[in-house]
C-alpha cells in the first residue's frame, strides 16, 4: 500500500498536501460529506478530483456543524508526487474558477513530514459574534453575527467562565456520541465588547467535541442575560451526560479561525500522542 511521500520525490508513491480554507457555511450541511446534502467537504473534494483527475478525500482539523463558517480550516489529502508536480502552479487559479464562491482554497502545499491536519493539530479556535443592539445586526454581518434579543453583561460572561478553563470533562455541554471521549483542554474563553459595540467571544482548546462550543456559548449568555447565577456554569463541569437546561446558541454566529501546529519536528510526535488519547 502505497504511503504518504515526505516530499516530491515519490518516496511510497504519494505526497501529502495541506489545504487552507475558508467558507462561509450558510448554504453548507455542514463539513462532513453527507448522502444528498450540500456539503463543504463535498464541494472541495469535487474540485480537486476535478481538476487533478483522480479521486480525492480530505481530513480536516475539525468538522464545523451545518451554519458555521470558517476563515481559518485545515485537511490534507494524498495524491500521486507526479499529479501534484504536474498541477502544483495552476491548481489554486483552477480551483477558484471551479469552486463555488461560498468555499475558497486559500493555500495548498507539501506538508512536512509527520503532518496530519486532525491528529497533529495543538489547538482550535473559534470567534462567536454576536449584536445586542436593539436594531439587531449590520445588513453586511448578518450571515456570520448574530442578532441576540437581549442585553449581554459580558462581565458576567467572562467572569462565569473563568472556571471552565483548563482539563475537564465537558459531556453537559456536548452532544453525545457513542464511544466518543467528552475530556478536552480548554485554553481560551474571553468575552469582550469591541468599538463597534459587537459582543465577540473567542473560544480555543486542544480538540471540541459536537456542538461544545455552541453550548458554552448558549450556557454563558444565559448568565450575561442574567437569567443564570455565576457559578452555574462550573456546577454543571463532570455531568454525565449533556444538560438539557444549557441552550444551544445560533450556528451562525460562529466562525473557526484558526488551528494551529506544532513545528515540523514535533508533528509526527503531537499525532501520534492524540491518536492514543483518543483511543
Amino acid at each position: 500500500m502505497d504511503e504518504p511521500a515526505d516530499s516530491l520525490s515519490g518516496v511510497g508513491g504519494l505526497v501529502r498536501l495541506r489545504a487552507d480554507l475558508a467558507y462561509d457555511g450558510t448554504g453548507f450541511a455542514g463539513w462532513a460529506a453527507q448522502p444528498g446534502q450540500r456539503t463543504v467537504q463535498g464541494a472541495v473534494e469535487a474540485a480537486l478530483s476535478t481538476v487533478l483527475r483522480i479521486p480525492v478525500h480530505l481530513t480536516v482539523a475539525g468538522r464545523t456543524d451545518a451554519g458555521v463558517h470558517a476563515s481559518g480550516q485545515v485537511a490534507h489529502c494524498d495524491v500521486p508526487a507526479q499529479v501534484w508536480a504536474g498541477h502544483a502552479r495552476r491548481l489554486l487559479r483552477r480551483l477558484a474558477g471551479i469552486l463555488p464562491p461560498d468555499v475558497r482554497v486559500l493555500a495548498v502545499g507539501v506538508a512536512p513530514p509527520g503532518f496530519d491536519a486532525r491528529f497533529a493539530a495543538l489547538s482550535r479556535r473559534y470567534v462567536y459574534r454576536l449584536s445586542d443592539a436593539p436594531w439587531g445586526v449590520s445588513p453586511l454581518q448578518r450571515l456570520d453575527t448574530v442578532a441576540w434579543p437581549r442585553p449581554v453583561d459580558v462581565a458576567a460572561a467572562q467572569q462565569a467562565g473563568a472556571g471552565l478553563r483548563g482539563l475537564h470533562d465537558f459531556a453537559a455541554f456536548c452532544k453525545h456520541r457513542p464511544n466518543a471521549t467528552t475530556t478536552r483542554t480548554l485554553q481560551v474563553l474571553d468575552w469582550h465588547r469591541d468599538p463597534d459595540g459587537l459582543v465577540e467571544a473567542t473560544v480555543q482548546a486542544d480538540a471540541f467535541c459536537h456542538h461544545m462550543v455552541r453550548g458554552l456559548i448558549g450556557c454563558l449568555l444565559s448568565v450575561g442575560e442574567g437569567r443564570r447565577p455565576l457559578d452555574w456554569p462550573v456546577s454543571l463541569l463532570g455531568a454525565a451526560e449533556r444538560s438539557g437546561a444549557i441552550p444551544v446558541a445560533p450556528a451562525h454566529g460562529l466562525t473557526l479561525v484558526e488551528v494551529s501546529y506544532p513545528d515540523s519536528l514535533g508533528l509526527a510526535a503531537r499525532a501520534e500522542q492524540t491518536r492514543a488519547r483518543r483511543s
